[in-house]
């Protein structure tokens, strides 16, 4: 096969030659431990100094002037409040995990804990050289460990900071057992799917790719069943609305569901899952009690804004071609025996390198990526957001092109489409204590969304784009 195949080109030319320049880490005796300890204090520095940004605006007294009609003074200065609590209890939860990953790394926790799964696994009548049942112990105890650490941190915004505010739903039944959920799922469908992984990799030396597939699939079907209840949308005037919005999208719903989201929290959402025929448009409870039937359809309209322009898998492939590509850094680091050994590993366990270990070693040791992919992401998924609004907003005037009418139809007397969105949003901010002062860079790096004043600008814009269109249009048939 020529090398100038593009799938040659993919599959054999590009990552030989980035194994080939980094060659060296497999046997190169650099300082890794050092290295991922600076790292990881130089993120946490940084995501300090946003925090630090970010925090004065919970000072300020008033809205901006155009949401200031939106939200009663009362509610924006709780809002303020929230929102500097949770600034505290971010700064705090940073630092706790920071120290505990500082010390797991500092005193060979990653090492110790091999170990100590080996000797487990022995005890269970497996050898030390089965390396995935080794394997499969320690990421157990990882999972255990790290879940105990974070219960503390977890009690304390469920039951504290999130109970001040009104928002927690959650009884301590509850709580203990979604963590026993948590860890049941973990044995039951955790291992297995690691223990195929591993055989995948040893077998192919190919990627993680499959796992994250997997996951995407049964997380709705399968995972989020065990912690919320997904009802049929009973039968009324919302379903009506939504069953017709989506019926003239061509959306394949085939459940349209309503899930229990008030058994844990007051805060509201909507979204849809499933397999390109079959799809499933869930509904919080929470979203329904505080919000008018028109804005509830406004929001869904965002939401199939998302799947008319396929944002939902362009994530997907832009994920799996970032891990497509970092996985083609993986093999030299895979293979490194310094690696491991800078991280307290013995030489007989280094020699061997374990892939679980090295893929959680290698990790670490390009944690920075991730964070800047994670920017990257947040960025297209901002636009897309704005697209999604485009979408919603855009509805009332498809609806009377569709009907041969020059101005949108807005139908039974209800604000447009796009009206009613920005009533929604708003609605939710305030019923969600949500910040409207957000600093540009916080935004930048943690927000998924744009911010309100933001996203009613853009709306704005389309509306008044969609007016002077029809006025024009008007004009001409005139």
């Amino acid at each position: 096969m020529s090398p100038a195949n593009p799938v040659h080109l993919v599959q054999h030319t590009i990552p030989d030659l980035i194994h080939s320049k980094l060659a060296f880490i497999a046997t190169a005796p650099l300082p890794w431990k050092e290295i991922v300890l600076a790292v990881l204090w130089a993120v946490w520095g940084f995501e300090n100094y946003i925090l630090y940004r970010q925090f004065p605006n919970y000072a300020k007294p008033k809205p901006p002037p155009e949401l200031a009609a939106f939200f009663p003074d009362d509610t924006f200065q709780q809002g303020q409040k929230y929102g500097a609590s949770k600034a505290k209890f971010s700064a705090f939860s940073l630092l706790y995990n920071q120290v505990f990953e500082t010390a797991l790394i500092a005193f060979d926790g990653y090492a110790r804990s091999w170990n100590a799964a080996t000797t487990l696994a022995s005890r269970l009548g497996y050898s030390s050289d089965n390396e995935i049942a080794v394997s499969l112990v320690w990421a157990m105890l990882f999972i255990v460990t790290e879940q105990i650490c974070d219960i503390p941190i977890s009690y304390y915004e469920t039951f504290v900071l999130e109970e001040k505010y009104g928002f927690n739903k959650t009884t301590k039944g509850l709580f203990v057992a979604d963590i026993l959920q948590t860890f049941a799922f973990g044995a039951v469908i955790g291992l297995p799917l690691r223990a195929a992984l591993l055989w995948i990799v040893k077998w192919a030396e190919s990627s993680f790719i499959a796992f994250e597939l997997i996951i995407v699939i049964i997380f709705p079907l399968l995972i989020q069943p065990l912690f919320n209840k997904l009802s049929p949308l009973p039968e009324g005037t919302l379903r009506t609305r939504v069953e017709a919005l989506a019926g003239s999208l061509n959306f394949p719903l085939k459940h349209l569901y309503v899930m229990d989201g008030s058994k844990r929290s007051s805060h509201s959402n909507a979204y849809f899952y499933g397999l390109p025929w079959s799809k499933h448009i869930v509904i919080f409870d929470t979203l329904i009690e505080k919000t008018s039937e028109e804005q509830v359809e406004a929001i869904v309209a965002h939401e199939l804004g998302h799947w008319t322009y396929s944002h939902p898998f362009k994530m997907i492939v832009v994920s799996q071609l970032y891990l497509a590509a970092i996985l083609c850094v993986f093999p030299p680091f895979m293979r490194s025996s310094p690696l491991l050994r800078s991280f307290g590993f013995s030489a007989q366990v280094a020699a061997k390198s374990p892939i679980l270990v090295a893929f959680t070693l290698f990790q670490l040791v390009q944690g920075p990526l991730d964070a800047m992919f994670r920017v990257g992401i947040n960025a297209l998924s901002r636009r897309f957001e704005y697209q999604a609004d485009r979408f919603a907003c855009e509805l009332d005037a498809k609806a009377a092109k569709e009907e041969g009418h020059t101005q949108p139809c807005d139908g039974d007397g209800d604000a447009s489409m796009g009206e009613r969105l920005s009533q929604a949003l708003i609605s939710s901010h305030v019923g969600n204590l949500l910040t409207v002062w957000v600093d540009w860079l916080f935004s930048t790096w943690h927000h998924s969304h744009p911010t309100l004043t933001e996203r009613l600008k853009a709306m704005e814009i389309i509306r008044k784009e969609s007016r002077d269109k029809a006025v024009s249009q008007g004009k001409k048939e005139l």
